[in-house]
C-alpha cells in the first residue's frame, strides 16, 4: 500500500521543516554569492529553509506542475520537468540538497535501479570541488549510494532524523564534501573499500547513528559560485496536453481509447440490496452528481484499509494480540453550497456478523436516487477477505 501511495504522489515525501531547520545549522555560507540546487524541489520549502538568511541563487527542478508553481514563489529559478531532462554546467553548484523519490525506477523487465542511486549518480557531477552534498535517503539505501559517496565525497557524516515522519521511513541525512580531480586520482582501492564497508556497517543499525541535533556537531563551509542557468530539454507536457483536443488524430483515436460517457436515468426494476450497492461502489459506478436543489451533491467512493485488533489470553496467561486488515469504503460528498461530508463505517470487531434481519432492513432502506443515503453497515465475504462499506 505504501508503494501505491508513493507512486500516486510521484515519490513526493517532503523533508519535514524541523529537520530542514536543523540542517541549516550545519551549513556555513560565504559572504559572496553561492548556488544551491534541489533536483527534487517539491514546493521549495526545504531548500528555502536550509539557505535561510544567506544571499545566493536558489534553483529547483520539480516534476509536478502544481508543486513547481508553488516553488517559484520561494526559489529564483524552477524547472518544471524531469531532472534527467535538465542540463546543468558540470562543477558549477555550491550546495546540492538531494531528497529523491523512495522507489524503484520503472523498467520494462520489472523493477530497475533505485531512484536514490540514479538521482545521486546524475547530479553529483554538478557540484564543484569543495561543494556540499546534503543527501536525505532511507537508511536501507546507504550501502547502494555508498558506492558513489566513497569515491566522490570526503569528510562525510551520517545522522539519523528524529521527526515522526522521518522515523516512519527510517530517514538519514548524509553530509559530504565533493572531492577534486586530483584527490580522486590519489585515492587507492583499499581506501574506497574501507569507506564502502563503513557505509554498510552504519546501515545495519540506525539506532547507533548520532541524531541530527539542534546544535551543530560539525559545520560545513559552502563555497562561492557564479550564477547558473538550468536548461530543460524535455517535452513541454502542459502545452502538449492543451493542444491534444485540437489534434485530428487524437479525436479519431479517442473513440477507441475512451469509452463514451454514459447517462443512466430511472429506477431499477427491483430495489438494490446491500450487496448490489457494495459491488457498484467498488466499481466506482456510484460516483457522480446526484440530487436536486439544496441536496444536489457530487459523490465519490474510495476504498480504505482499516486494521482491527483483538486480544485473548491462553491458559498460561500469555496475551495474544491479533490484527486483521479490513477493506472498507468511504463516501466523500461535496454539496453545491460548498459543504462537504465523509461517510464511512467502523471496522468490524473480530467475529462480528451482520444478521439476515439487518441485511434485509438495509436492503429496504437503500434508495437509488443517491448513494449518499445508502445504508453503510453491510459486508461481502469471500476468498478469505472481508470488505465493509
Amino acid at each position: 500500500m505504501a508503494r501505491i501511495r508513493s507512486t500516486l504522489k510521484m515519490g513526493y515525501f517532503p523533508l519535514p521543516q524541523p529537520e530542514a531547520c536543523r540542517i541549516r545549522k550545519y551549513l556555513l555560507y560565504p559572504a559572496g554569492k553561492f548556488v544551491a540546487l534541489d533536483p527534487c524541489a517539491g514546493e521549495g520549502k526545504a531548500l528555502a529553509a536550509i539557505t535561510e538568511g544567506a544571499k545566493g541563487q536558489r534553483c529547483g527542478i520539480e516534476l509536478d506542475a502544481y508543486r513547481a508553481d508553488r516553488a517559484e514563489t520561494l526559489l529564483d529559478q524552477v524547472i518544471y520537468g524531469d531532472c534527467f531532462d535538465v542540463e546543468c554546467r558540470v562543477e558549477s553548484v555550491s550546495l546540492a540538497l538531494l531528497n529523491p523519490p523512495y522507489q524503484d525506477a520503472p523498467h520494462e523487465d520489472g523493477p530497475g535501479q533505485r531512484l536514490e542511486e540514479l538521482f545521486l549518480r546524475h547530479t553529483y557531477r554538478w557540484l564543484k570541488p569543495g561543494g556540499i552534498l546534503v543527501l536525505v535517503i532511507p537508511i536501507t539505501q546507504l550501502p547502494v549510494c555508498g558506492n558513489i559517496l566513497s569515491r566522490q565525497f570526503k569528510d562525510a557524516e551520517v545522522y539519523r532524523l528524529n521527526d515522526p515522519e522521518s522515523v516512519q521511513y527510517k530517514q538519514i541525512v548524509v553530509f559530504g564534501v565533493r572531492r577534486g580531480r586530483r584527490e580522486r586520482e590519489r585515492l587507492q582501492d583499499r581506501e574506497i573499500n574501507m569507506l564502502r564497508l563503513d557505509y554498510g556497517r552504519k546501515a545495519r543499525d540506525i539506532g547507533a547513528l548520532p541524531a541530527l541535533a539542534d546544535h551543530a556537531q560539525r559545520v560545513y563551509a559552502v563555497p562561492e559560485a557564479k550564477p547558473i542557468e538550468l536548461v530543460h530539454h524535455g517535452l513541454p507536457l502542459d502545452e502538449i496536453e492543451d493542444c491534444l483536443p485540437q489534434s485530428p488524430a487524437y479525436r479519431q483515436a479517442r473513440r477507441i481509447l475512451f469509452a463514451l460517457d454514459s447517462h443512466e436515468r430511472g429506477r431499477p426494476l427491483t430495489p438494490l440490496h446491500a450487496g448490489h450497492v457494495s459491488i457498484l461502489a467498488c466499481a466506482s459506478a456510484l460516483d457522480g452528481i446526484f440530487g436536486e436543489g439544496d441536496l444536489r451533491h457530487l459523490s465519490r467512493w474510495q476504498a480504505v484499509k482499516v486494521v482491527s485488533e483483538s486480544q485473548e489470553e491462553d491458559e498460561r496467561g500469555v496475551v495474544i494480540i491479533r490484527q486483521r486488515e479490513v477493506f472498507s469504503h468511504s463516501l466523500n460528498l461535496l454539496y453545491a453550497d460548498g459543504d462537504t461530508a465523509v461517510l464511512s463505517a467502523d471496522a468490524p470487531s473480530p467475529g462480528e456478523d451482520v444478521g439476515a434481519d439487518e441485511r434485509t432492513q438495509a436492503a429496504a432502506r437503500v434508495p437509488v436516487e443517491s448513494p449518499a443515503h445508502a445504508h453503510r453497515k453491510f459486508r461481502i465475504e469471500g476468498g478469505g477477505r472481508e470488505e465493509r462499506a
